[in-house]
């Protein structure tokens, strides 16, 4: 009969206590924002509260037994243990920047996705599309896009109690942009010889067959590779296939007695690796490394590979992807496209989305209404025309005298999205680098070289192209011109706004934004 009252008082404390914990809600929302890491709420108030609430202590009959911690053994699960249970909730820290971050609540079954687009909504993001968490590893230069379908408490779970690991909340247009255009991603001479090719269909072909159907080519190329806790660098022959990663270790052979077995794909994680150069010595800027997922994040651990050019790096870490996850990724972009579709008709920038499919020549100078011009030179000439007028009406609207507004008028690029005031050369372009580097996407910079000038820094063919913009007096008025005052605008705005429609004398027509929020 003791031994029952003893049980039963202690079982009444523990519910006690969790009771407790479970009122005292403002102190554990100013703990919330002070949280680094997601840890379990219940564990969180059981430490922190109970001491200022006014239920009475217990004596402990058996301190031997009692954690030395000042957390109970349990958090122990999110510093590389055993994954949180299902029915545990948490707090997450996921940074905007480098300084600014906000707290969500997430439980063990909360998935990437879920988390980005709370993020989205608290932030007031002005759409939900491409938005992703990041997995950045600053002291060890690294970074990982979680999938979509990833649960974030449990990639967090194998992060080290002590370390610098964070989650960051930002755009990445390249995430599904394979699914788009395939052939750009996986180029004809990466795709390995035993891929099949002789039934009548190119390698292009083959390409876009695959990776619409989930699956992936065999990739094959030559990498700098360097091994965990060595500084030297050697360049091997790789085979990338669904059965794993293999190195040769004679020449470029691939014949079964000649390839080496790297690792499984199901047990390794891919990260983009930035500063290689700096960090490990790498002879190139086109780093990645592969690490197993149960491993701890150490140098040792770590396999370094640097590829010739970006377009390299790009098919290797796409080719890991999709052999690692196959269908799961399709899902995902297709969860992404009818997500996008449905906020589609609310964006503001949809009607420039699928012009060409979406949008006709039509002409309203008759008195019966409009009526749809089927003829293509027509149609080409009323474009012409409608442009022009639209010209006209925007430098006429730019023209009227407005004292209390003209200062306004010529600063409203600050308020864009896409302007990022006097950011470097590099900055920019690692700016556009870590948001996926796809055609398009752009940003618009203060020049450091030419006063009262601009840069617009755009990306085509993974590579990053910056165009002057210079502003040029005509009369008592002020433009702006890329091409030596051919075409004039009166601010950036509309030079983007054009740009958006028509691609001028660019390679493309600006698409993506480059844009940074601080949560």
């Amino acid at each position: 009969m003791e031994v029952e009252v003893f049980r039963r008082s202690m079982i009444e404390t523990v519910s006690r206590r969790d009771s407790v914990s479970v009122k005292c809600s403002p102190a554990s929302q100013n703990l919330r924002m002070s949280t680094p890491r997601s840890i379990p709420l219940s564990i969180r108030n059981t430490h922190r509260e109970f001491r200022a609430s006014s239920a009475p202590l217990i004596p402990n009959p058996f301190p031997e037994l009692c954690s030395p911690t000042p957390f109970p053994v349990l958090t122990g699960s999110l510093g590389g243990r055993n994954p949180p249970s299902n029915s545990s909730t948490h707090v997450l820290r996921v940074f905007g920047d480098a300084t600014h971050s906000r707290s969500v609540l997430v439980t063990s079954g909360t998935t990437a996705h879920d988390v980005c687009k709370m993020l989205a909504q608290n932030a007031h993001c002005t759409d939900e599309e491409s938005w992703a968490l990041i997995e950045h590893h600053s002291a060890l230069g690294l970074e990982r896009c979680l999938e979509d379908h990833e649960l974030v408490v449990q990639v967090q779970s194998s992060w080290p109690v002590e370390s610098d690991t964070k989650l960051i909340f930002r755009k990445n247009y390249a995430k599904y942009e394979f699914f788009k255009k395939p052939v750009l991603f996986f180029p004809e001479h990466m795709i390995s010889d035993s891929a099949d090719v002789t039934k009548g269909m190119t390698s292009s072909e083959l390409v876009q067959n695959m990776v619409k159907s989930g699956s992936c080519p065999e990739i094959q190329g030559l990498l700098h590779v360097r091994e965990g806790g060595k500084k030297s660098w050697k360049k091997l022959y790789f085979v990338l296939r669904r059965s794993g990663l293999y190195c040769s270790n004679k020449g470029q052979s691939k014949e079964p007695w000649h390839l080496q077995f790297v690792g499984d794909l199901e047990d390794l994680n891919v990260f983009t690796v930035f500063n290689g150069r700096k960090l490990y010595g790498a002879p190139g800027e086109h780093v990645f490394c592969i690490k197993a997922s149960k491993d701890r994040f150490r140098c040792q651990n770590l396999k370094l590979m640097c590829a010739d050019s970006e377009q390299s790096r790009t098919c290797w870490i796409t080719a890991f992807r999709l052999f690692k996850h196959g269908k799961q990724l399709q899902c995902n972009y297709q969860l992404s496209q009818s997500s996008t579709r449905l906020h589609k008709p609310s964006r503001p920038d949809s009607k420039y989305t699928d012009r060409d499919e979406s949008m006709v020549a039509m002409d309203f100078t008759g008195k019966s209404g409009g009526r749809v011009i089927q003829n293509p030179h027509e149609a080409q000439n009323a474009e012409h025309e409608e442009g022009l007028n639209w010209r006209k009406r925007e430098a006429l609207r730019h023209s009227l005298p407005s004292s209390s507004h003209g200062s306004q008028l010529t600063a409203v690029h600050q308020v864009q999205p896409w302007f990022h005031g006097g950011v470097s050369r590099a900055e920019a372009q690692r700016l556009l680098e870590e948001q996926g580097q796809v055609d398009g996407m752009f940003l618009i910079r203060d020049s450091q070289l030419h006063t009262q000038c601009f840069v617009l820094s755009l990306c085509y063919k993974l590579k990053t192209h910056h165009y002057l913009i210079i502003p040029l007096e005509q009369g008592d008025k002020q433009y702006y011109t890329m091409d030596d005052g051919v075409t004039l605008f009166t601010d950036l705005l509309q030079l983007v706004e054009f740009h958006q429609i028509n691609r001028g004398i660019l390679p493309v027509c600006l698409k993506h934004p480059c844009t940074c929020i601080a949560l």
